[in-house]
């Protein structure tokens, strides 16, 4: 019976709201950032919505230790196990889908309606990408003619740890459209989130620590790009860095140029539109092609060869 000043299961007159701590997302582990720094996180409305950690550079090298870390295991798993994984965080978020509405609707300042289609859309891309982990090799790889009684084979491996500055305006599909294709062929990936919006991308990490990737397989740091792209575009245990994220072409070329002293592979900034088909570009953006000779042989007297 209710007293009318709330009873247990029901709603309590006066109730606190529970507010969340997001905190960024490092080797399987949600630390705060080591600066102890945090920022305000506003909705397209400037309304309040949570305190996001400020990451330190620190905190990218402990995520670039983490990614290294977890390379060898997830490129040397199997593509089709890697299908699964993905396919199983797109169950994860499809689980979770009403969350992603919600803050997708308050980082963009979409309706519901429409922020339910991005959301969507980011878990369909999902599923894509899962279902290319086991062809892409297909696709860029196969066997070359030569001159000679060899077998030339050229086949695609992952670069290694990879650098994404996420978009800043697509909070929560450009997101997904940039982490998927890294880690769907083998590489590791620390991710800038948006600085404007980063709580989806927080949430992600939530996600991927419940579904059955690897720890470290994908680091999310939340803050400035401007703050940690420098010292990550030139962090000698960097592969590669995506620059769709980077605020200004300012910013993208000292990048560029930081980037240029390991000869890290470079995706440029470039303005995208993330509800397009995405092609298999962002794939390929992050293969290395390994080529292998091997001699055919011959059978018996007649000298055939195979």
């Amino acid at each position: 019976m209710s007293d009318g000043k709330g009873s247990i299961g029901g709603s309590a007159a006066g109730r606190l709201s529970v507010f969340k701590t997001y905190k960024l997302y490092v080797g399987g582990k949600f630390p705060r950032s080591e600066s102890g720094r945090v920022y305000e996180v506003t909705d397209s409305k400037g309304k309040w919505l949570a305190n996001a950690p400020l990451s330190s550079r620190k905190d990218a090298r402990d995520a670039v230790v983490a990614a290294r870390k977890a390379f060898g295991g997830w490129a040397g798993a199997t593509a089709y196990n890697r299908g699964q994984i993905l396919y199983r965080v797109a169950e994860m978020l499809e689980g979770r889908r009403e969350q992603f509405v919600r803050e997708v609707a308050e980082a963009e300042g979409l309706s519901k309606s429409k922020a339910a289609a991005v959301v969507e859309a980011a878990i369909d891309r999902w599923v894509w990408y899962a279902g290319w982990t086991d062809k892409i090799a297909q696709v860029v790889g196969g066997a070359n003619p030569v001159a000679g009684p060899y077998f030339n084979l050229s086949t695609p491996e992952p670069t290694g740890v990879v650098t994404v500055l996420a978009p800043q305006d697509s909070s929560f599909l450009g997101l997904v459209s940039v982490i998927a294709p890294v880690i769907a062929t083998g590489n590791t990936v620390v991710v800038v989130a948006s600085e404007r919006a980063p709580l989806p991308a927080l949430s992600l990490g939530e996600v991927l620590a419940t579904s059955d990737l690897p720890g470290g397989v994908v680091n999310v740091l939340s803050g400035k790009a401007s703050e940690m792209g420098p010292h990550l575009a030139a962090h000698q245990d960097v592969n590669a860095i995506d620059l769709t994220g980077a605020s200004d072409d300012d910013l993208a070329r000292e990048l560029e140029i930081a980037a240029a002293d390991n000869l890290k592979r470079v995706l440029r900034r470039r303005t995208e539109d993330f509800t397009a088909s995405p092609g298999t570009d962002r794939m390929t953006a992050f293969l290395e092609t390994k080529t292998v000779w091997h001699p055919t042989g011959s059978l018996g007297a007649s000298g055939s060869s195979y």
